[in-house]
């Protein structure tokens, strides 16, 4: 089992095996995003490490070995045609270890490295980046918490590299367990750590929070609080104008700023959804309440957009990160969260239940033409989902992970 590189990662059945990290992102991994146990969850503990210049080519050195060693086994396991992990340990382990100046346990872990790229598809030859990730575990990695520092298996020998982290990595490091992928990105090096964090007990709730996520008003709850994305927007639009404006100039001090604006709108647009999901947790936890949410897989295969301004803000909605952001830091925090169909949420009334689609006179305003009811659409759509999960609830359904 491996985490998909760049994807968020999902929630595992109780008795999977748990995954290595042999391709994290580690923009991804910042966020320790959701694999759930029984008894814990895993999360991920991004550290920056402070190497030397000789500590830090030797580093970049060890990956690159790393690498090209799993191309050879890539190339083993393409023409014999194997790709199991066991079997192709077998089959290439001798061979690999006298052509390249790899220790015994890196080289095992570069070949499970090979083995996972061909879980999913075998009918390409997989390559590897010169600088991609590596996995460690305890045989060729040490961890001194009391000194921020690490000892590190490297092709010029072991190297002890300080770190840095902040107060939140610094808890996590205290449930570290398992391996840790070694990651070069941007001219930096990081370790990112497995944590296994004990899963508070699920608090008894008095009520739901109903939550409506949207790209207008990103989330919307049913106590009338919304958390409008105009900003986001504003950014979005700006940054678009930036780069067509850059790439029209095309000399090199235009390239080098885009590759300064690299990722900028991505890191902003997921700190606002990292402090909107850290908002509406802490109201429910405060309230003692679940937090009841849309059911959106496959929305963008279920929902129009006209003309291509439209459409930029909908391939620009990041309501799954948001979704997953909810998700794991209410489990952090023992509150349930429930998944509830979105149909017709945003037609029917809150008040009487009727369902027509004239209810919506606009994108922002709801107006029932029965009962006369008037709101705001997203907080009547967010009262809708409430009552839902209630009824979901009352009749026995389970939380949502």
């Amino acid at each position: 089992m491996v985490y998909p590189l760049g994807r968020e990662a999902r929630q595992l059945e109780r008795r999977e095996e748990r995954p290595r990290l042999s391709g994290f992102s580690p923009m991804l991994a910042h966020a320790a995003y959701m694999c759930y146990n029984s008894y814990c969850m895993k999360l991920i503990a991004q550290i920056r490490l402070n190497p030397t210049p000789e500590q830090h080519a030797a580093l970049l050195a060890t990956l690159a070995e790393a690498n090209a060693a799993c191309d050879a086994i890539s190339l083993i396991a393409w023409q014999a045609r194997e790709f199991r992990r066991i079997p192709l340990q077998k089959l290439s382990y001798h061979q690999v270890k006298d052509s390249f100046q790899l220790g015994a346990q890196i080289l095992v872990r570069c070949i499970a490295k090979v083995a996972d790229a061909y879980t999913l598809d075998r009918n390409v030859k997989r390559t590897f980046r010169p600088h991609g990730a590596i996995a460690f575990d305890d045989r060729n990695l040490s961890w001194y918490t009391d000194k921020q520092a690490v000892s590190i298996w490297t092709v010029e020998g072991r190297q002890h590299v300080p770190y840095r982290l902040g107060e939140h990595q610094q808890h996590l490091l205290l449930f570290r367990k398992g391996e840790s992928d070694l990651v070069y990105h941007k001219g930096a090096f990081y370790l990112l750590a497995v944590c296994d964090v004990p899963e508070p007990n699920e608090q008894q709730m008095e009520g739901v929070l109903g939550v409506d996520l949207g790209i207008v008003n990103l989330a919307t709850d049913s106590d009338g609080e919304a958390h409008t994305g105009e900003h986001v927007d504003r950014k979005r639009q700006w940054y678009t104008r930036r780069r067509a404006a850059l790439q029209s100039v095309g000399t090199k001090s235009a390239k080098r700023r885009l590759r300064q604006l690299s990722g900028r709108q991505k890191r902003f647009q997921k700190d606002t959804n990292h402090r909107i999901s850290k908002r509406l947790v802490a109201k429910a936890e405060r309230t003692k309440r679940a937090i009841a949410v849309e059911e959106l897989t496959h929305i963008r295969q279920r929902t129009r957009a006209r003309g291509p301004e439209q459409r930029a803000r909908h391939s620009n909605w990041a309501f799954a990160q948001l979704r997953q952001f909810i998700s794991y830091k209410a489990q952090r925090a023992g509150v349930p969260v429930v998944a509830v169909d979105p149909r017709n949420t945003s037609r029917t009334c809150a008040v009487c239940g009727h369902c027509e689609k004239a209810n919506r006179r606009s994108q922002a305003e709801f107006c029932c033409v029965v009962c006369g009811h008037t709101a705001p659409a997203d907080v009547n759509a967010a009262i809708n989902i409430r009552n839902r999960a209630a009824c979901q609830t009352a009749y026995g359904a389970q939380p949502s992970g």
